[in-house]
């Protein structure tokens, strides 16, 4: 809800892509207020943000007019704008979804389909003839190329955001765990360990991996609830790269929309092959013996755990499996480029996704936020949110501030 006069002090708690981006917008349109980033870690773009694919998405796959569609094409374009105004990799590898058999090629034309409506540019589809000319060591009968998907450094950008809130006279202040928020009728009270407490007149909070937690504290209801997911990666030997020119995608199942191993390049030049995803024990779980069990216990309570686990319990097995074996996650692997072999690949860092869950067990597909009162509170950001996140501040500070979307 909009205070009657332009605020003077905002925080935003969360140094995340979404949560920088969200401080720069506010900046942007209040150039007279006091903007504060509030972040528990010692850097910003620790967690999601700092350990994602680095892929810049172009929207192929999302349901036309729905907000993922639209915020990621619209992302996109600023993104690209960023990149090129900061000097940051914006590299457009390119990418194919494929078909590895005939029966995948009914979901591979509706991606065509929905990618079209959406706007994204310069789609071809590919027999299998011409996925090789693309991609040489790639096995599939049937593709289609996304040219224009990119990749970039995530964490350079937030960097670059994070400078550009402090130089316009805002602050990103680290090390600060948030404990409590307290919304009043004029002000929300926001307290931190080892710190007096902070007065704000708006409070947004972009906090990730935590998002309910935060939420709750400042009133919102209990779900939808974070499920810490952890996804596992390999990386090609660098003498083994040249495997992959761009990115790799397996035409994805609606049952799942986050799981299926692909081969993403980074601006590093290394090719990362998975992800898997295990339930993680501690919601920063990023290695297997990780355990908070606070976490542990906040999953294992939520409803909607118990209900998600009885619906999908052998697709978690299989994920679990392919987890313990790196055998059998290179076989997964090796569909989609057959001279894949286990001596080709390391580990590589893994990554935690903050999925969102329903009391009723439900994925929270869509980019969702809550407001009450003074808070405003991003409750789920799934893929694409890197990529969408400087759209995905414009709504957010549009909806926080009362404004047109359509005024500049």
């Amino acid at each position: 809800m909009p205070t009657s006069s332009a605020p003077r002090r905002v925080g935003v708690v969360g140094a995340g892509i979404l949560g920088l981006a969200t401080a720069r917008r506010l900046r942007e349109l209040l150039p007279d207020a006091e903007i504060t980033v509030l972040e528990k870690e010692d850097a910003v773009a620790r967690h999601q943000t700092g350990r994602n694919s680095g892929v810049v998405h172009a929207g192929l796959y999302y349901p036309p007019g729905s907000l993922k569609a639209t915020l990621c094409r619209r992302g996109v374009a600023l993104l690209r704008e960023y990149c090129a105004e900061k000097g940051l990799a914006y590299d457009e590898y390119g990418k194919v979804v494929v078909a590895v058999r005939d029966a995948e090629v009914p979901a591979l034309r509706e991606i065509e389909r929905r990618a079209g409506l959406n706007g994204v540019p310069d789609l071809r589809w590919l027999d299998g003839a011409g996925l090789r000319e693309l991609e040489p060591h790639a096995a599939g009968v049937a593709a289609v190329h996304s040219p224009r998907t990119a990749i970039t450094d995530f964490a350079a950008v937030c960097r670059a955001l994070a400078d550009d809130v402090t130089r316009a006279g805002g602050q990103v202040l680290l090390g600060v765990a948030v404990t409590g928020i307290e919304p009043a009728a004029d002000r929300v009270t926001v307290t931190a360990a080892g710190r007096e407490p902070l007065t704000f007149d708006l409070v947004v909070l972009c906090a990730g991996l935590q998002a309910d937690l935060l939420a709750r504290r400042a009133g919102d209801a209990a779900g939808p609830a974070i499920l810490p997911f952890r996804g596992e990666y390999l990386r090609l030997r660098p003498e083994r790269a040249g495997l992959v020119r761009g990115l790799i995608y397996p035409v994805p199942d609606p049952a799942y929309p986050f799981l299926g191993v692909h081969f993403t390049r980074r601006v590093d030049g290394s090719v990362d092959v998975g992800p898997n995803a295990v339930l993680a024990l501690a919601r920063e779980g990023y290695r297997r013996r990780d355990l908070d069990r606070a976490d542990l216990a906040e999953t294992l309570r939520w409803p909607g755990f118990w209900r998600l686990a009885r619906r999908h319990w052998r697709a978690g097995a299989r994920e679990v499996a392919g987890s313990a074996s790196r055998r059998l996650f290179v076989a997964r692997a090796r569909r989609y480029v057959p001279e894949l072999s286990v001596r080709d690949v390391v580990p590589a860092p893994a990554g935690v996704r903050a999925q969102a869950v329903e009391r009723d067990g439900s994925l929270v597909d869509d980019f969702r936020i809550s407001t009450l009162g003074r808070v405003s509170a991003v409750r789920n950001a799934p893929s694409p949110a890197a990529t969408s996140a400087l759209a995905i501040a414009e709504l957010i500070c549009d909806r926080v501030l009362g404004r047109d979307p359509s005024v500049p």
